[in-house]
C-alpha cells in the first residue's frame, strides 16, 4: 500500500518573484520556488511535506492539548522523578499565564506545527495554478492543500481562538508578523477551504489510502458546522457522506483502529494521521507516552510485544480516569477494547495497579517504534454528528436511528429520545466513550457549555481523593491545580515576542 511520506527539503518561506523575470539569474541548484515547482512531481511533493507536521501533532501535542486536558484522562505521578510541569500544567489546568501569554512548551509547539502546515500549503496554492499539467491531477492537490490548511486553522481557533490568518506565502519579516484575525474571519476562512476541498478531492475509492477525501472534507466541513450551530448545512454533508462516500462501521470495535502494520485506512477511517513501523522516520511513539510508570521491562513486553523492551521511568501521562472508566455502560463491548490495566511492581502506590489505553496498544517489533495510525475522523463520528445536527433542529427520532448504529455494534440496546434535551445530553455520553482518547473531549465541553462546571467539579474529586487519580499516598496535587479555568489556550509567548500584535 502507498504511504504519504516527507520529502528531504522544502522551502515554506521564499522570496518574491521580480516582474523582470527574464533578467534575474536563479541559481540551478538552489532549492526555490524558481527552480523546485516546475512538474506535477513536484507539487506531489509539496503536498506530502504539508501532511507532516500532522504526525508531530497526533503524537507528541494533541493528547495533552484535547484529552488529558480533559476530565477524560490524567497523569500518573511518580514522587520519585520530580517535577514535569509541562505537561502537568496542562493536566492540572494550571498553566503559567500573564496577559494571554503563556510559556509552556507543548501549547508553543502546536501553535508553530499548524503554522508549518499553513505555511506549506500557501506556497503551494500560490503556485500550482500556473504550472500545466492533469487537470484532474492538480485539483486533486488543490483540494489536499485546502483540506489541511483548513484542518490546521480548525485547530487554531479553537485552542487559541484570534490568530493570525496567513493566506498567502511570507516573503519578508514584516509579512510573518499579521495583526491577530477575528474569529469569526478565521471560521469564514476555514468554511470556504473546506467547501473548494470538498468539491476538488477524490472520494475514498479513488484516492490513495492515507491521503484526504471528499468525504473527509465534507466531515470536516460539517464538524465546522456544527460548532458553529449550522445545523441544516451540517445535515446536509453528513447525510451525504452516508449515503454516498462509501464508508461503513467495522463490526468489531477494536477493529476500527488500525495494528501497526496492517488494518490501516479500512472502511471506517475517514481521514487518519500515517505512521510507518521501521528505521525510515515515519514512525510513532505515542503508545510509549500513554504508559503508566516506573514499569519494567518484562511488564512492558505484556502490552508491546516486543523483543527489545526497556524500563520505562518518569511520569505516564493519558492515564484513563476514574470518571471515564464510570461512563460506559455494563455490557458496553468498548470499555474491554479500550482500556485495560497493568500492575506495576516499582510503583509507590499502594494499589499497583493502573489502567492505560487499550484501542493504540498493538503489538510491533522495536522499543519505541511503532506503525499505528491516529484516526482524526472515523465513520462512527459522522453518524454522531448527523444524530446531533438532526436533534438541533428537533428531530429527535430520526437522530436516535444513527446513534443506536453505534450502540449496536458496542452491543447496547437502542435509545429512545424522550426530548430534545434528552437526546442531546445522550449523544455527548455516547460521544465520550465512543471516541475516548481521540482528543475530542476537551472540544465537546467547551462547544457543550459545560466545561467549567464539569472540569470544576472533576478538579474538586482529585483535590479530595488523589489516591483514586493515580497519586502515591501522602502525595497531592500542585497547589495552583485547578485555578486556571479558561476556555481558549493563551498564545505562545515566544511568538508573542516576534509578534507586535499579539
Amino acid at each position: 500500500m502507498k504511504r504519504i511520506f516527507v520529502i528531504t527539503c522544502l522551502l515554506c518561506f521564499v522570496l518574491a518573484s521580480c516582474k523582470d523575470k527574464f533578467l534575474e539569474i536563479v541559481p540551478e541548484t538552489a532549492l526555490s520556488s524558481e527552480t523546485f515547482f516546475k512538474t506535477e512531481s513536484d507539487f506531489q511533493q509539496a503536498v506530502n511535506a504539508a501532511y507532516v507536521p500532522l504526525r508531530s501533532i497526533v503524537n507528541d501535542r494533541a493528547w495533552l492539548l484535547g484529552e488529558m486536558h480533559s476530565d477524560n484522562t490524567y497523569y500518573a505521578r511518580n514522587i520519585l522523578f520530580g517535577a514535569t510541569e509541562q505537561q502537568e500544567n496542562i493536566a492540572d489546568f494550571a498553566l503559567p499565564t500573564a496577559q494571554g501569554i503563556t510559556t509552556n512548551t507543548h501549547v508553543l509547539n502546536q501553535y508553530r506545527l499548524d503554522y508549518q502546515i499553513i505555511a506549506r500549503t500557501n506556497q503551494l496554492l500560490s503556485l500550482i495554478d500556473g504550472v500545466d499539467f492533469n487537470a484532474e491531477s492538480k485539483n486533486n492537490l488543490k483540494g489536499q492543500a485546502y483540506f489541511l490548511r483548513a484542518y490546521a486553522y480548525f485547530e487554531l481557533v479553537r485552542y487559541f481562538g484570534k490568530v493570525p490568518l496567513h493566506l498567502t506565502p511570507v516573503t519578508n519579516r514584516s509579512e510573518a508578523a499579521l495583526p491577530l484575525s477575528s474569529v469569526d474571519q478565521i471560521y469564514a476562512q476555514i468554511v470556504k477551504d473546506a467547501d473548494q476541498a470538498t468539491k476538488l478531492l477524490f472520494n475514498k475509492a479513488k484516492q490513495e489510502p492515507g491521503r484526504a477525501t471528499s468525504g473527509a472534507a465534507k466531515t470536516l466541513l460539517a464538524n465546522v458546522y456544527i460548532v458553529l450551530k449550522k445545523w441544516p448545512e451540517a445535515e446536509k454533508l453528513l447525510k451525504e457522506v452516508v449515503t454516498n462516500d462509501g464508508y461503513g462501521l467495522m463490526p468489531d470495535y477494536a477493529d476500527a483502529f488500525s495494528t501497526s502494520t496492517a488494518n490501516k485506512n479500512n472502511r471506517e477511517s475517514v481521514f487518519e494521521v500515517q505512521f510507518q513501523e521501521g528505521s525510515a522516520g515515519y514512525a510513532g511513539s505515542f503508545l510509549y507516552n500513554f504508559m503508566p510508570r516506573p514499569m519494567a521491562p518484562d511488564e512492558l513486553k505484556t502490552i508491546t510485544g516486543t523483543s527489545n523492551p526497556q524500563p520505562l521511568t518518569g511520569e505516564g501521562n493519558n492515564i484513563p480516569t476514574p470518571d471515564v472508566i464510570a461512563a460506559y455502560e455494563t455490557g458496553d463491548k468498548r470499555l474491554n477494547a479500550s482500556i485495560a490495566y497493568i500492575t506495576l511492581s516499582g510503583s509507590l502506590r499502594e494499589n499497583k495497579v493502573y489502567p492505560y489505553i487499550k484501542k493504540y496498544a498493538k503489538v510491533h517489533a522495536l522499543n519505541g517504534n511503532h506503525g499505528m495510525n491516529w484516526p482524526i475522523y472515523r465513520y462512527s463520528e459522522v453518524l454522531l454528528l448527523l444524530a446531533e445536527s438532526l436533534n438541533e433542529q428537533n428531530k429527535s427520532m430520526e437522530a436516535a436511528t444513527y446513534m443506536n448504529q453505534v450502540r449496536s455494534r458496542a452491543g447496547l440496546a437502542n435509545y429512545m429520545a424522550v426530548s430534545q434535551a434528552d437526546m442531546r445530553d445522550a449523544l455527548f455520553r455516547e460521544r465520550r466513550v465512543e471516541l475516548a482518547f481521540e482528543n475530542k473531549r476537551w472540544f465537546d465541553l467547551v462547544r457543550s457549555g459545560t466545561a467549567i462546571a464539569v472540569i470544576t467539579a472533576y478538579g474538586n474529586r482529585i483535590k479530595a481523593n488523589p489516591l483514586d487519580y493515580y497519586y502515591p499516598k501522602g502525595a497531592v496535587p500542585p497547589g495552583n491545580a485547578f485555578t486556571q479555568l479558561e476556555l481558549l489556550y493563551p498564545l505562545p509567548a515566544d511568538e508573542a515576542a516576534l509578534n507586535p500584535h499579539f
